[in-house]
């Protein structure tokens, strides 16, 4: 795979590229999914390709093949190269790279147990197991419970000397229940968005223990059944760890991402209500917010050792003490930013141009507990696991809606309530942050499934977060 991308890079340049880098790429992928006690679900896939990059003047071409031979990578570069000479017809100016440095490396994330080493009918039998104790639940319609898994290899080549190999393996989990009653239906669901993710083996199936948890999973979702429905109003608000990596996420996560910043990106997530002439000025939060892109977090969902640009996985201060600090940008955004590259570019496959992406972005961790922000507070509302989201296409405007909420009344948790919801502004929500807690409740929350692009590219970002409580915050808003 290094000599296909060298030969790929040598094409682009002979064919007129400034700059070339190509990516080789060898993927393999397996999902299970059961359904009441049934598997329905097995799917095993392998990919493997060359993507090459070339700039010329102001604009990137972008070509790739599954083609693996001398001869077709050297016209996958040259192919790049003509697309580039193609874009840069549009007036603009010629785009500079923010230098990184030339790269020699191997890096490889840390796995215990490597999934594929597990056999097939033990992880069969784990996901048909926990959805038929689930679905033994009186009310209970749906139980489905979840596997996947991936392993990449990739070779990165440069024509300013990089030749980075990588190895990295991701594991992920989840279940979920599902219940019926004469005038609901609630679901209750186990993990966090969308279930436990990370740059792990098989050890992190094995330490999210379903069976233990299914049961009562089950239980949980026929108990909002019958729940009174979250009340309108505004009160405090404390937030499960889990739902505040969503918040994250969506409210500052791709607010930062700088090519939309710059008006380059706007698909799916829209461009960002932030100015780079406010960087270092303002204020995004209180004092508690502590925001960092950190690529290097073991065993989190958004680590690697390089970007697919040859750029040092590193950690970069988003927001610190409230104030709004960094961004997420690539060497070509960060050029023309006059600012330092912070190794965020990364792409779905060999087959899709690098854009900027999140990498583990989250809190740090505060001083306090979830335990100790419910004693201390008089009135209010606890939310956890995420059921729906709703944010305008600038990052500013949202509304959230949870899978569970309980009623907090002098400093101890109430009744349940269902279809717990509620609604901000992203700098005035994050000003009433006034409780984190403390680095034991930090846990690094996965989202497998974070769309950007056209075509779309599905990327895996991290999210470390803690548990936090925000005043007086409108809650149980309808539509």
């Amino acid at each position: 795979m290094f000599d296909l991308a060298t030969t790929a890079v040598e094409g682009a340049l002979a064919a007129g590229a400034a700059y070339a880098d190509a990516r080789g790429m060898e993927t393999s992928t397996e999902a299970l999914h059961a359904r009441n006690g049934e598997l329905d679900g097995l799917r095993r896939g392998e990919s493997a390709g060359v993507g090459v990059r070339a700039l010329l003047g102001s604009s990137w071409g972008f070509f790739a093949t599954s083609d693996l031979t001398a001869p077709a990578a050297r016209r996958a570069g040259e192919e790049a190269a003509e697309i580039a000479r193609a874009s840069a017809r549009v007036p603009g100016r010629p785009l500079e790279l923010a230098d990184v440095g030339a790269a020699q490396d191997h890096w490889e994330s840390g796995w215990r147990e490597h999934w594929s080493e597990v056999p097939l009918a033990e992880k069969a039998d784990l996901v048909v197991g926990v959805t038929a104790t689930m679905a033994a639940v009186p009310a209970v319609s749906l139980a489905e419970a979840e596997l996947s898994f991936w392993d990449t290899r990739s070779w990165f080549v440069s024509s300013s000397g990089s030749r980075i190999s990588q190895h990295r393996v991701e594991s992920g989990v989840g279940m979920s229940a599902t219940a019926v009653g004469e005038h609901e239906t609630q679901r209750r669901s186990y993990g966090g968005i969308g279930g436990d993710y990370g740059t792990r083996g098989y050890e992190l199936v094995r330490d999210a223990d379903l069976a233990a948890n299914a049961e009562r999973v089950a239980d949980e979702a026929v108990a909002l059944l019958s729940a009174p429905a979250c009340p309108e109003g505004v009160t405090d608000l404390v937030l499960g760890s889990e739902q505040l990596a969503l918040q994250i996420h969506e409210s500052v996560g791709h607010a930062v991402e700088l090519d939309r910043i710059l008006g380059w990106e706007a698909a799916f997530a829209g461009t960002s209500f932030l100015d780079l002439g406010q960087l270092g000025r303002l204020r995004y939060g209180s004092q508690l917010m502590n925001i960092t892109a950190d690529a290097t977090l073991p065993g989190a969902l958004g680590t690697f050792g390089y970007d697919d640009e040859g750029t040092p996985a590193q950690r970069v201060d988003i927001v610190a003490e409230g104030t709004w600090v960094g961004v997420l940008s690539g060497r070509d955004s960060a050029s023309v930013a006059g600012l330092a590259p912070g190794g965020m570019v990364r792409a779905d496959g060999w087959a899709r141009l690098p854009m900027v992406r999140m990498t583990n972005v989250g809190i740090l961790p505060g001083e306090s507990s979830l335990e100790e922000m419910v004693s201390e507070t008089d009135d209010g509302i606890y939310m956890e696991t995420n059921r729906s989201w709703s944010i305008d296409d600038r990052r500013l405007n949202f509304q959230f809606g949870c899978e569970v909420g309980r009623e907090i009344r002098g400093g101890k948790l109430g009744r349940l309530l269902r279809n717990p919801t509620y609604t901000g502004i992203t700098p005035q929500f994050w000003a009433s942050l006034d409780r984190l807690g403390g680095p034991d409740e930090w846990i690094f929350w996965g989202t497998p499934n974070c769309g950007k692009g056209q075509p779309i590219q599905i990327g895996h970002t991290g999210h470390p977060a803690v548990p936090a409580r925000f005043r007086q915050v409108r809650v149980g808003v309808r539509g």
